[in-house]
């Protein structure tokens, strides 16, 4: 009897000991963190507005962890291939992925993905969000939505829509476009969003739900209409141009956003940590003017609250891919 007390006894004392150690080695990492420089992955090419914004933030964060933060593209397959890099990496905090929208978007109709969005990453905070544009082509005439919406019903062979890609935002945005107004749409891809505008531009085809930055220029030499915004309100940039709501299809919000994802397993203590310094730095004139000329919003977001949003996100976007048949 006396040997099992003792025996029970020990069990305890060994779990009360791997219990403290496993405490004090995760305060001890958050405390020792960062040891290094860390790389931040930007699963897209150089030069681009999501890279952009990554290098700005890059510098903002390694103002505030005391070293450097360096920026390695890991461009193709719709930011996979990059994202697929940070999921396989050793989960201490040094290596991050800054992604984008497409991160879910492209998820949602990617069946045999190297890894899983939701199980294979650490969330760590959003940055910033903003609404996407509808532009039709001038060749087209259509001065607002609903003419478009009527242009579409009336042509025997409907309308079709530019993308920077399969599984972009701009792709899965159409889609959308099409459920909520039952128009027949062609999805026309295009590597990028600069050929996908070019090909606008000339009137090849019809419309684009586009990233603010890709057609903004555009828009001001009153090249291209803007015929509505998928926000929940209003652009300050286009006062003038309604809400989807507003153009007569309720229902139908999209935003584009930023966000710092870390490998899964990642200490709670180090995501804790770098959750505050990607605040801090998300919430500087530096940043918020930036995303303000993107014509989004800065945002301070927990990583509970990230990964909330995530989930619903890749869950709605799942569910368009389907009802378009996507998968």
């Amino acid at each position: 009897m006396k040997s099992n007390v003792s025996s029970v006894k020990r069990l305890g004392r060994n779990f009360a000991a791997a219990l403290l150690h496993f405490v004090f080695a995760s305060v001890g990492s958050a405390q020792d963190f960062p040891k290094h420089a860390l790389t931040m992955v930007v699963p897209f090419s150089v030069g681009g507005g999501t890279d952009s914004i990554a290098r700005d933030m890059a510098k903002l964060m390694s103002d505030r962890l005391g070293q450097p933060v360096v920026i390695e593209n890991r461009g193709g397959a719709g930011g996979a291939l990059g994202a697929d890099f940070v999921a396989k990496a050793k989960a201490d905090g040094h290596t991050l992925l800054f992604a984008t929208s497409t991160f879910a978007t492209n998820a949602a109709i990617s069946l045999r993905l190297p890894y899983d969005p939701i199980k294979d990453f650490s969330p760590i905070a959003m940055i910033g969000r903003g609404p996407l544009l509808i532009v039709g082509s001038r060749q087209l005439g259509a001065r607002t939505l609903s003419e478009l919406i009527t242009l579409g019903k009336t042509k025997p062979e409907g309308l079709n829509y530019c993308s920077a890609g399969e599984g972009s935002i701009n792709h899965l945005a159409g889609e959308l476009f099409s459920q909520k107004t039952g128009l027949s749409m062609t999805h026309v891809p295009f590597k990028g969003s600069g050929p996908a505008t070019i090909e606008l531009l000339a009137g090849r085809v019809d419309m684009f739900v586009a990233t603010v930055p890709t057609i903004l220029t555009h828009v001001h030499e009153s090249k291209l209409p803007v015929l509505a915004v998928t926000g929940a309100k209003r652009s300050p940039l286009f006062p003038d141009v309604p809400t989807m709501a507003q153009a007569g299809v309720p229902g139908f919000e999209v935003t584009t956003w930023w966000g710092i994802l870390a490998p899964a397993r990642t200490s709670p203590q180090v995501i804790e940590m770098l959750n505050r310094v990607i605040n801090d730095a998300a919430s500087s004139e530096t940043i918020k003017a930036r995303l303000e000329r993107e014509g989004a919003d800065s945002i301070r977001m927990t990583s509970a609250g990230f990964t909330k949003e995530l989930t619903h996100e890749l869950k709605t976007w799942q569910a368009i891919a389907k009802t378009a048949n996507l998968h």
